[in-house]
């Protein structure tokens, strides 16, 4: 052996270790956090169950090809003669022996034994499925076969038959090419490109590849049979699943597909063993036909059977179709209610719903999210990632609220030593909150929760525990418990500093453990800190979603987190799905799959890091599969703490996917759906589909307030309001999906059309104009829709931006109700200029064109004096001092609109 191939040898052996030692450093980490989080069962059974995956699929892959490379090899002979004759006595030739061979091509064996034992591993999930899934309690109407089986069963099926496939065309490959070259050998006057006579081969030879080719055909028909029950769950022309031609058409074409493929598997084992090769023609020419004819068979039925009559024949199964796309999506619970007729609002109305008045969210996620970060992250290394929606019960009253976590970047410390970001900026700090319809006199948010350390108004809202480890920012790692005091908060010129006092991270004692991550961090300092103390931990996997996702894999996370105050401490909580891509007859959302439910919560501590799951779905088969497999991952809803579960709400991700599929899906009968008759969509307003929003409101016929998430519907292609859905979230309600539809015969006002009537407003357009020429930037907030009692009331907030500044202020409501629109300085304001002490509409913009012209009419026959004016001047600059002073800003507001008129009017009355 060369020097040279010494070396690539040693540097092959090399990375194989470096391979085999950096994966198994991981493993012992992952195994050492999996326990001290209380989860080394589920480590446990997901590496036994890879583990012995992979051994089962390494081990029946290495003997497959070993027996059928040895087999092969033995009719080799002497592998030398294979050589070119001046090769055949040099150092090569000699080195060819029978033995190498053999070694050689177990050698191969055992490679691509271990690479089928990684795919193999892979399989683990569907495999624990396989064994543990249930029933779902429904069955699809072809097979009569339980939904269970296309979920749990038919993926592991799926999954061994193309294994196997795969592992008998590499079979047949190596021991064809091996006989190919045994033939050359035999045969010299047979070259390359002349026709190979498969007389030419040996018998033992042709009934070794008819055996190998027999069974490709046989699993090849096992995989056409499969193919019956994939039908029921791939999309079609009309709809997902299959039709009449499909029926009458592709599923028996299908058995005759497996049926013609075993006959072909026969017709090859005789045609080699009986040296009748001309069979072998017939064999594939029975494949050929029974192929394309069973294609054209089911085309001709489909385009002259089915399209000319098309609703007729797909009747029954767009029945299927409609009936199972709304259980995978739990729309087959939804309670519909029909609106009265749209009666006109009072005084007494808006006066009966002051807490949806109240909770009226004023305060758009971006702009709020730019005011924070501008008044509230107090150093350059905090930052808000987002804003969340929830409710509290403060004062006695259910509040909505927007808090925003004070989260600390690494990225963003000034000086990026070693010490900084691992011993000493470890942690963010409290959070920032205020209800959703509140300003101050500067237009910005009024806070409950604010500053370092936090201070609260509101004693339901006090933190004890305000430090956030674990949060949505990807942060590295970082090291408590040193000798090093961590920054805990900046007060004034001064910093505080504190000691971690929880049970979070894994311990970093002894010397090993420091080795251990050193080498995983890889990272030397590690090793050599002299700042570690034998009780130092080090918190790492701080990103939640990392966090919940290894623990539990299985379950996709909703990506908007949220933050919750609970006995003075934060707590995340997060939305967890079990989806499926198998449900026969549904419609699949992309990136989804065509069934989806939302039975899980995970809880995370801000402080610790640890992770509880709760059970809010128990009837999801796919979550009762999961608790078999890890007895004790997922916890009860009984066992969260009261506190939290008044916090749970309704996912937004969730919602978004159930309205997108009840728009087309609510249309039940087939006729209605086959005609898209009455199919509905989501408003877009300037080229942006709505969101759903959260709000807390007395939802019709129900007797008080509670916290909801809403969008509206409006019918295609049409501007008006069609319906709208809350998903509920409120204790026994949570979860459930409730459906406010219009008379039909009704035109009311749908988002479009209330957006462009704001635009036109001349009072509307004359501020922003105003605005917009004095360098201001305006921001237009997102326009809500807030049912009050069987009636509609539209609501946009309007935020302004200087030119040169970074903090939006709130400036302007609007208000939008039936024709009437009004601008005001609150909603407060907005809502009294449209609804008079009398409770019926009062003159607003909509009708102040014609009340201006009647007054300049009515002036010209009575002039004002300028005394009089002046003396009206004089009333309203005194009335806005008593409201300044009384804190009284709509009040302010209002008679600061009124001086300006009368000042107008005495401007133009000079003579």
């Amino acid at each position: 052996m060369s020097a040279r191939n010494s070396i690539w040898i040693l540097l092959g052996l090399l990375l194989v270790l470096f391979y085999v030692a950096s994966s198994s450093i991981e493993l012992i980490v992952e195994y050492i956090w999996f326990h001290t989080q209380d989860y080394g069962q589920v480590f446990a059974v997901t590496i036994g169950t890879k583990l012995a995956l992979g051994l089962v699929a390494g081990a029946a892959s290495f003997v497959f090809l070993a027996i059928n490379v040895m087999v092969a090899v033995r009719e080799l002979g002497d592998p030398a003669r294979y050589l070119p004759a001046e090769l055949q006595h040099t150092p090569m030739g000699q080195l060819l022996t029978p033995r190498t061979i053999k070694r050689v091509g177990l050698l191969g064996s055992l490679a691509i034994g271990a690479l089928a034992g990684f795919s193999g591993s892979n399989g683990w999930e569907s495999w624990l499925l396989f064994l543990n899934g249930g029933s779902f309690g429904a069955v699809e109407p072809i097979f009569g076969k339980d939904i269970g089986f296309y979920v749990f069963r038919l993926p592991f099926i799926d999954q061994v038959q193309s294994f196997a496939w795969s592992l008998g065309i590499l079979a047949l490959f190596a021991v064809g090419l091996l006989y190919f070259l045994k033939m050359q050998a035999d045969r010299p006057d047979i070259g390359p490109a002349r026709t190979i006579n498969l007389a030419s081969f040996s018998a033992n030879a042709r009934r070794h590849v008819a055996v190998l080719a027999a069974l490709l055909l046989l699993d090849l028909a096992v995989g056409v049979y499969l193919q019956r029950f994939e039908l029921l769950h791939q999309p079609g022309g009309l709809f997902t699943g299959p039709g009449y031609a499909e029926i009458n058409g592709a599923l028996p074409m299908l058995a005759l597909k497996s049926v013609a493929a075993v006959v072909a598997a026969f017709i090859v084992v005789y045609a080699l063993l009986r040296q009748r090769y001309r069979f072998l023609l017939g064999g594939v020419a029975l494949m050929l036909v029974v192929w394309i004819g069973a294609n054209i068979y089911t085309t001709v039925l489909q385009r002259f059977i089915v399209a000319p009559n098309e609703l007729e024949k797909e009747r029954p199964f767009l029945g299927f179709h409609i009936e199972a796309t709304n259980r995978a999506f739990g729309l087959d619970t939804v309670e519909e209610r029909t609106l009265a007729r749209d009666t006109e609002l009072t005084t007494q109305d808006i006066t009966n719903n002051r807490a949806t008045v109240h909770n009226v969210r004023l305060w758009d996620h971006e702009p709020l999210l730019d005011t924070f970060s501008q008044i509230q992250e107090i150093r350059t290394y905090y930052e808000f990632v987002s804003v969340d929606n929830d409710r509290y019960m403060i004062d006695g009253e259910l509040r909505q609220t927007m808090l925003s976590p004070r989260e600390l970047s690494s990225r963003s410390l000034p000086s990026r030593t070693w010490v900084n970001e691992r011993l000493t900026f470890t942690h963010g700090y409290g959070l920032t909150m205020g209800p959703v319809n509140r300003v101050n006199e500067q237009g910005l948010p009024a806070l409950f929760v604010q500053d370092l350390p936090p201070r609260t108004v509101k004693p339901e809202l006090s933190i004890t525990r305000p430090e956030i480890y674990y949060g949505e920012i990807d942060n590295d790692y970082v090291f408590v418990r040193t000798r090093q005091k961590e920054f805990n908060y900046p007060e004034g010129d001064l910093n505080i500093f504190s000691d971690y006092e929880g049970d979070g991270g894994v311990p970093m004692g002894s010397l090993w453990r420091r080795l251990l991550f050193a080498a995983y961090f890889r990272d030397i300092k590690v090793l050599l800190a002299e700042d570690f103390t034998d009780q130092t931990r080090v918190m790492l996997f701080r990103n939640i979603f990392k966090r919940v996702t290894m623990i539990a894999p299985f379950f996709k996370f909703d990506q908007d987190p949220y933050m919750v105050i609970h006995a003075g401490k934060l707590m995340w909580i997060m939305d967890g799905y079990t989806t499926s891509s198998r449900y026969p007859y549904s419609e699949a959302v992309q990136d989804v799959g065509n069934y989806i439910r939302n039975p899980v919560k995970a809880v995370v501590d801000a402080y610790d890091g640890s992770i509880r799951f709760y059970l809010v779905g128990p009837t999801d088969p796919i979550a009762q599969a999961y608790q078999r497999i890890f007895p004790g991952l997922i916890h009860a809803l009984s066992e969260m703490p009261a506190g939290l579960r008044a916090h749970l709400r309704h996912p937004p991700d969730f919602f978004n996917i159930q309205t997108q599929m009840y728009a087309t899906y609510h249309m039940r009968d087939v006729n209605t759906f086959y005609n898209k008759e009455d199919q509905w969509e989501v408003p877009v307003i300037e080229q942006k589909r709505m969101e759903p929003y959260y709000t807390v409101m007395r939802l019709p016929e129900e007797a008080k307030e509670e916290f909801i998430l809403m969008l509206p519907f409006t019918p295609r292609l049409k501007d008006n309001m069609a319906a709208w859905m809350v998903g509920r979230s409120d204790g026994d309600h949570y979860g459930k999906l409730v459906v406010y539809a219009f008379p039909k015969q009704k035109l009311i006002f749908g988002p479009k059309q209330m957006a462009a009537r704001i635009n036109q407003d001349p009072q509307v357009s004359q501020q922003i104009t105003l605005w917009d020429q004095s360098g201001s930037n305006v921001i237009r907030g997102t326009l809500l829709v807030i049912p009050i009692e069987n009636s509609l009331v539209y609501i946009q907030p309007l935020y302004l931006r200087a030119e040169d500044g970074r903090i939006p202020e709130l400036k302007r409501v609007i208000v939008g109700y039936q024709n009437s629109i009004a601008m005001g300085l609150d909603l407060d304001d907005a809502l009294r200029k449209i609804f008079g002490s009398d409770g019926r509409p009062t003159e607003t913009s909509a009708t102040r064109a014609a009340a201006q012209q009647r007054a300049t009419e009515m002036s010209s026959a009575s002039p004002m004096g300028v005394e009089s004016g002046s003396a009206r001047a004089m009333q309203h600059y005194e009335a806005m001092q008593r409201a300044s002073r009384e804190g009284d800003w709509s009040r302010f507001g209002r008679e600061l609109e009124e001086l300006g008129k009368t000042l107008r009017e005495l401007q133009t009355r000079k003579p």
